[in-house]
């Protein structure tokens, strides 16, 4: 009888493992690339801290423009600069890690213009950071795992279409994550009508930067009423709690650690659409340490 007890345990061990580190574990998400002082895209997966990188950012694209990545002070995509990035970004996923592209940005030229603009964009981004073959893959042979919609500009319109061509080339073989970054007033000025489509795997809603949805010392009322609303009528798979690492990362919104493990994460984590928490960025992680706090209440 002893050998049974023996394989039940270890059975229940593997289980509660699974639960605990699977698909489902609620993890942080980082974004890299606006600060050359803040480690290589390497170093910030070997931290062991975050299961998402968003790069930061392609501002340029659209309405026929050349599409350009920018990865301010980390390498020149002008000389063909970032290429290099690609072992970075093989050696993040080799842990685990989900590399993702974020399009957009509080500063850039971009925004589409009709269904086929979106369509040459998502054509684009396939070829060139995806599961597709170009001669000038910017990052390159790497193939990143999706892509991040930060879009603060420009117009409404049409990201929907980018949307729903991104997702198709899912059928092409390895999945293409959608995720993005709303602002936290609802529904979202920029994307609101694409996360309608509900092809977005995570959306990390900015709560900070947006006084009358973010948390105030000791008052968790504007935050949890948001959040109840993106949950209940968001159709993604999950949400997260997008906040500034530091106070300095953002204009407001920045919540102390002990408040948000002891009053704001207790009060969301019940969301079965709870995904974990977003950080901006891992610049001003590397100098509070946020995401090292937090990581065991996440």
């Amino acid at each position: 009888m002893a050998p049974k007890f023996v394989i039940s345990v270890a059975f229940l061990i593997s289980v509660s493992l699974a639960v605990q580190f699977g698909a489902d574990a609620a993890g942080i998400a980082i974004y890299w690339g606006q600060n050359g002082n803040e480690g290589t895209l390497e170093e910030t997966c070997a931290t062991g801290n975050y299961e998402f990188v968003n790069l930061a950012f392609l501002p340029t694209f659209g309405n026929g423009q050349t599409p350009m990545i920018n990865l301010a002070g980390h390498c020149d995509p002008y000389t063909n600069g970032c290429t290099g990035l690609s072992s970075d970004i093989k050696s993040c996923q080799a842990k685990g890690v989900k590399v993702i592209l974020s399009i957009g940005g509080g500063a850039g030229s971009y925004y589409l213009t009709s269904k086929e603009d979106a369509r040459q964009v998502a054509t684009y981004l396939w070829n060139n950071f995806l599961g597709g073959s170009s001669s000038s893959r910017p990052l390159g042979d790497a193939v990143l795992d999706g892509i991040d919609f930060d879009i603060e500009g420009g117009t409404n319109l049409h990201w929907d279409d980018l949307a729903r061509y991104l997702s198709a080339y899912s059928k092409q073989g390895k999945k293409v994550y959608l995720t993005a970054a709303p602002q936290c007033p609802f529904p979202d000025a920029w994307v609101g009508g694409a996360l309608k489509t509900g092809l977005f795997d995570n959306v990390w809603v900015q709560f900070y930067n947006n006084p009358p949805c973010q948390y105030s010392s000791g008052d968790l009322s504007n935050l949890e009423n948001a959040w109840k609303q993106w949950v209940s009528d968001i159709p993604a798979t999950k949400i997260f709690l997008g906040l500034p690492a530091a106070p300095a990362a953002a204009g407001s919104g920045f919540i102390p650690v002990a408040d948000l493990t002891s009053k704001v994460l207790p009060a969301i984590k019940g969301s079965p659409k709870y995904g974990g928490v977003m950080l901006w960025s891992k610049y001003y992680d590397d100098q509070t340490k946020y995401s090292s706090s937090i990581k065991s209440s996440v």
